[in-house]
């Protein structure tokens, strides 16, 4: 059979969603379960504290807004109606385009973004500003979530991909409040992950009204986690919706200070395990191409001062983006220590190092270089994007490497060889434009459930 068949023979025997009070009761096993995880929660709540310290001392916005973190809020919230939730910047640029049609369907509606990490707060603020609400979503023990709940009264919770909050799915059905997890995706790693909790789990999904999933296979491992076959519906990956800016001018100035001909590479989203793999990987290309430059983007902010120290001790000439704007003529390294230009610099460089990849990290998004025509190499970890890893090296669309020798020789090859980097930039811009569709599904599917306007 093929994927999503046995979904679709599922819905001819299973009716359609049945109205919210009837949909689901609580059972005694639920309560036992629920409690069971929320108190070891609560016993756990004093290592969140130590969670925020350390994490505060390598950045610095963890030691700011606790608050929020345990749902205790000093002003009304002026009610918003509708609530979205994205862990982190992939998710919000995942979910951005939604938000925006949404928005432009219903600017009526007040919104509250949920993220768990400060980048994602950021990208947040850079996107919307003051337009929409934004907080970070609390720990998920019955007391904040009730508080939070209670504060923002949403009448729609739109969840982004894998966030499955059991005390929070279950306190959105006590009030009644729809919920959807969007572009959600469930990989085969992630799902074995869950396999203590399958029980709570399980009938915390079977409170959502629907999970849009990205793949056949990802709505698949939604029903073995426990979801409903009628509750699941394939859509698509919102992330093919990508949009790409404008980035003629930035390219221009880029090149008014470093010449077309010269080969640049960029890293991007690397982590704390790959940077030394970096380094070696740019010193042997130096080897080869003596004037090749390298655009160099960690993942976490927190890395922005290492990279540019480990580069520095290379002996090599690094500048960043925040001191000197620019890399000249002379630079060796130039570190991009900011955020929400990564796609800019991507069309600045003519092959890009997807990172997360050589660590058991799961990968990073593939389809922002292919978006912006930039040939791509990635290591062998990406069980994050397994659906748009194997498209992408189906339609040559990118190189993965077994390991960081394999992605050095990948990243030579491209280099020295112009009409493979266009073969490779052409088959990724095709792959993304006959990808998108799951924007426009996703909205036919919200749309409808929109509060309707306050009288």
């Amino acid at each position: 059979m093929r994927p999503g068949a046995a979904i679709t023979a599922a819905r001819r025997v299973f009716p359609a969603p049945l109205p919210y009070p009837l949909r689901m009761r609580k059972s005694p096993v639920e309560w036992i379960l629920r409690g069971l995880y929320s108190a070891v929660l609560y016993l756990l709540l004093p290592i969140t504290v130590y969670h925020l310290v350390w994490r505060g001392f390598r950045v610095r916005e963890y030691f700011q807004r606790w608050d929020e973190r345990y749902a205790s809020y000093p002003h009304s919230s002026g009610q918003p109606r509708v609530w979205l939730h994205a862990v982190s910047v992939g998710e919000v640029n995942a979910a951005a385009p939604l938000v925006n049609a949404l928005r432009a369907l219903r600017p009526d509606i007040r919104w509250v973004i949920t993220t768990i990490t400060p980048t994602g707060s950021e990208r947040v603020r850079a996107l919307w500003g003051d337009a929409v609400d934004h907080v970070y979503l609390p720990y998920d023990v019955p007391g904040s979530v009730g508080r939070f709940l209670g504060h923002f009264k949403p009448s729609l919770a739109l969840i982004l991909e894998t966030e499955l909050w059991p005390n929070l799915l279950f306190g959105c059905r006590d009030r009644r409040i729809p919920v959807y997890i969007l572009n959600a995706r469930l990989s085969a790693r992630s799902l074995r992950g869950y396999r203590l909790l399958r029980p709570l789990i399980g009938r915390a999904l079977r409170t959502v009204t629907c999970v849009a999933a990205q793949s056949d296979d990802d709505a698949e491992r939604f029903i073995q986690l426990g979801a409903r076959p009628d509750q699941v519906q394939p859509l698509g990956n919102l992330k093919f919706d990508i949009a790409t800016p404008n980035v003629q001018d930035f390219i221009a100035r880029f090149h008014d200070l470093v010449p077309a001909t010269r080969p640049v590479w960029i890293a991007a989203s690397t982590h704390e395990g790959e940077e030394q793999a970096t380094v070696d990987l740019h010193r042997r290309l130096r080897e080869a191409m003596p004037g090749v430059l390298l655009l160099w983007a960690p993942r976490h902010p927190e890395r922005f001062p290492r990279v540019e120290a480990l580069a520095r001790e290379q002996g090599w000439k690094v500048a960043t983006r925040r001191q000197q704007q620019w890399p000249l003529a002379d630079t060796d390294v130039f570190v991009i220590d900011t955020l929400g230009e990564l796609m800019s610099f991507y069309g600045c460089a003519q092959v890009a190092f997807v990172g997360g990849s050589l660590q058991a990290i799961g990968g990073h998004n593939l389809l922002e270089p292919a978006a912006m025509g930039t040939a791509a190499v990635t290591g062998p970890h990406l069980h994050n994007f397994a659906e748009i890893s194997r498209r992408m090296r189906e339609a040559g669309a990118v190189v993965i490497a077994e390991d960081a020798s394999g992605v050095g020789d990948a990243l030579l090859t491209l280099l020295r060889d112009p009409q493979a980097r266009e073969d490779m930039a052409r088959a990724g811009c095709a792959l993304v434009s006959n990808g998108r569709g799951a924007l426009k599904r996703t909205v036919a599917l919200i749309a409808p459930q929109l509060p309707p306007p306050v009288a």
